[in-house]
């Protein structure tokens, strides 16, 4: 029975040193995963905006890009430093629990050692049966029996508990070492990106005082980027627009029961269509990126350009850069809307999720036509790689009916 209590001691031991190791895990967990996933980001930055340096980009571009860079790498020092902060709140925990636990074991050692050399002293069993026999009568003979017993089990508790203290005390300086040695891989990690972040902030800020020397022609050219996306962004609405009244006249025409009526700018949806569009919306955050590899190197809304602050950048969709030659894909199922091309310009392909558009801007070839139906990450065309400045960037953008939405809310960990 004694030895089944000890181990239940053990084990409550180990278990309370799992417990206390796992108490601050679920943040450590979350922060290390957002860690590893920045580092990722960065990689791919520097694969995809950053690798090949023998073409020259606009410096509108390259603004961009490092403006970008510069926004991941602060998120990367900022989330290792929460990391060691933490780590730091837990070391000194486990160095408070640790000096406890000395004092703890110490004290039950220095009575451990007094019991026995009270026992050495008792050690002899003819001591043990004079004691007994010497007892005036039979119930004080059985009480110091019992005594005798009490004595020894106390014995064994107290080295079993020196037992318990000495391992729980391994375990928490085994975690203490493996914390410390986490910390100092930390601070030298953030310390090699601060480098890194400083080096790209002087790059940022030769290229800032470049264009200051000539402000005026680098926001014309900032507008006349913004007109042209611009006009894109309506040639796409237009022709939502123009598949909305479709969809309307369609649905007049229709002898069935099973569409619905629709607002101005809403389209008509059959029953089939509508089921699409509440799956498109129930999978929300988790649909696949149009593309195998890439980065988001411009986001989605409006947004004042990194060096002239007067000037605004409004993005319907998201810009992603990616590798040359990359193919587009489908990020769920539908039908192809169009395919726009224009005489000048690249290629837009536009698929219908029910009530939901999704737009693909900036191809070279097409491998579907209009009307017909694609499936989940089924290819549809290849991105357009611009020859001088070998960027390849595909510009995506999400609609319901007319209205923009923002595709990082739709996108799995965009």
């Amino acid at each position: 029975m004694t030895n089944l209590k000890y181990s239940l001691l053990i084990i409550s031991v180990l278990l309370g040193s799992i417990n206390m190791a796992f108490a601050q895990k679920s943040k450590q967990d979350q922060l290390e995963e957002r860690r590893q996933e920045l580092r990722q980001e960065i990689k791919k930055i520097n694969s995809l905006l950053f690798e090949n340096t023998s073409k020259k980009k606009s410096q509108t571009s390259l603004v961009e890009d490092l403006n970008y860079k510069l926004s991941v790498r602060r998120n990367l020092i900022k989330v290792t430093n929460e990391q060691a902060n933490l780590l730091t709140r837990e070391i000194n925990t486990n160095q408070n629990k640790i000096s406890n636990l000395n004092k703890e074991l110490q004290i039950l050692k220095d009575n451990y050692s007094k019991l026995i050399v009270k026992s050495y002293k008792n050690k002899n069993k003819q001591s043990r049966i004079m004691f007994l026999l010497s007892s005036n009568n039979f119930k004080q003979a059985y009480k110091r029996l019992q005594y005798i017993n009490q004595y020894s089990d106390y014995q064994k508790k107290q080295g079993q508990e020196i037992s318990v203290k000495t391992l729980e005390l391994q375990n928490t300086n085994a975690i203490l070492i493996k914390q410390k040695s986490s910390k100092d891989a930390l601070i030298k990690e953030n310390r090699i990106a601060q480098q890194e972040l400083e080096k790209d902030v002087a790059q940022q800020q030769l290229i800032i005082a470049s264009i200051q020397k000539d402000l005026d022609k680098f926001s014309a050219e900032v507008k006349q980027k913004q007109r042209e996306v611009d006009k894109i962004d309506k040639e796409i609405k237009d022709i939502i627009r123009v598949a909305i009244a479709k969809s309307k006249k369609k649905a007049k025409t229709s002898t069935k029961s099973n569409t619905n009526t629709s607002k101005a700018e809403e389209f008509a949806l059959t029953a089939e269509t509508k089921a699409l569009a509440t799956n498109f919306l129930n999978n929300k955050g988790k649909l696949p990126w149009p593309v195998e590899k890439g980065v988001v190197k411009v986001r989605y809304g409006t947004q004042p350009h990194p060096v002239n602050r007067s000037l605004t950048i409004q993005s319907n969709g998201v810009r992603i850069a990616t590798v040359p030659n990359a193919e587009v894909r489908a990020v769920f199922n539908g039908e192809v809307l169009a395919v726009s091309k224009p005489r000048r310009g690249s290629i837009t392909i536009m698929i219908q999720h029910g009530s939901y558009v999704t737009s693909y801007t900036n191809l070279k070839e097409v491998y579907v036509t209009e009307g017909q139906k694609v499936k989940t990450k089924q290819n549809i065309g290849k991105i357009y790689t611009n020859s001088l400045t070998n960027e390849t960037v595909l510009r995506f953008s999400i609609f319901k009916n007319t209205d923009t939405q923002n595709p990082a809310y739709w996108i799995y960990k965009m």
